[in-house]
């Protein structure tokens, strides 16, 4: 699905500033108009139907989504690069409502790319290195032990 340049910087736009929680859901029945953009690796908070018992995602891999207990909401998080669709189901499973969410990567960073290999760093003021979806696996490897081993010595589990 191709959408007009405007139509994405709207959805940017209403996704960081929280506009697009109120455009999330279609009816069931209708076809899904609304997508939910959420960055790799960062979480959303988003209001769900009323009637919204139980949420079921397309492709976990992609990404994956809590509903909350109180104030009909749920959290989106973002596992991975690309599409997938949710469905709201109410107490007795039937539909209710249901959405696209798309996974986009984050924008301030840097990659290195050296032949195949390539490099994520996340440049916020400085540039450091970070593991991301796609990056070369022992760059990706060594970038984890050292967050792990960081973490270890911190004492966070």
């Amino acid at each position: 699905m191709s959408l007009p340049l405007s139509v994405v910087r709207f959805l940017r736009f209403a996704a960081k500033t929280g506009v697009i929680s109120c455009l999330l859901f279609a009816p069931v029945g209708s076809a899904i108009a609304d997508m939910l953009v959420v960055t790799v690796d960062q979480a959303r908070v988003v209001k769900v139907p009323g009637a919204a018992r139980t949420l079921v995602i397309g492709n976990p891999m992609i990404a994956d989504v809590t509903l909350l207990k109180q104030g009909g909401t749920m959290i989106v998080t973002g596992k991975g690069f690309g599409e997938t669709n949710l469905i709201a189901l109410d107490k007795d499973g039937n539909p209710v409502a249901q959405s696209m969410i798309q996974v986009v990567s984050g924008g301030n960073g840097l990659v290195v790319q050296r032949g195949m290999d390539r490099e994520s760093y996340t440049c916020a003021p400085r540039c450091q290195p970070t593991a991301r979806l796609g990056d070369d696996a022992k760059f990706f490897g060594d970038v984890t032990a050292q967050i792990q081993a960081h973490n270890a010595q911190a004492g966070v589990h």
